[in-house]
């Protein structure tokens, strides 16, 4: 399964949704991103289809094992990312997390992993609450 861009951001957006409350609805995605609730059903739609969430009756949404490792994946890319521009680099929050957005995407597995043994190696302790 090979999720595009847009599909990363919605399940990293309902794992961090879904970790200051337990229940989300789609508009909630929708709040929290800025789009409209008719590309959000969209994307729900698809994420449900690719087995990465479920809705319930209510509206509530849940990610699924898969949904929840691969949501779990893309926000520890962000974040290492965005400490590495911050802590080592110098790079200011705002910047750092734009950047980390866009890079966390297109990054290669060799090379994200090799940034991350990079900064283990020289003290790494991530700035943010990694779940």
């Amino acid at each position: 399964m090979s999720l595009h861009e847009s599909g990363e951001d919605y399940l990293e957006t309902i794992y961090l949704l879904l970790q200051k409350n337990d229940h989300v609805r789609s508009v909630d995605v929708a709040n929290e991103l800025g789009y409209t609730k008719a590309s959000i059903s969209r994307a729900m739609r698809i994420l449900r289809e690719e087995g990465l969430i479920s809705v319930a009756q209510d509206g509530a949404i849940r990610l699924t094992k898969l949904g929840a490792k691969k949501a779990v994946e893309v926000y520890e890319r962000h974040t290492l990312i965005t400490d590495f521009f911050e802590q080592f680099l110098g790079v200011n929050e705002v910047t750092a997390e734009k950047d980390a957005c866009k890079i966390e995407h297109v990054i290669s597995e060799e090379t994200y992993l090799r940034l991350r043994s990079y900064m283990t190696k020289q003290g790494y302790a991530p700035k943010k609450e990694q779940a």
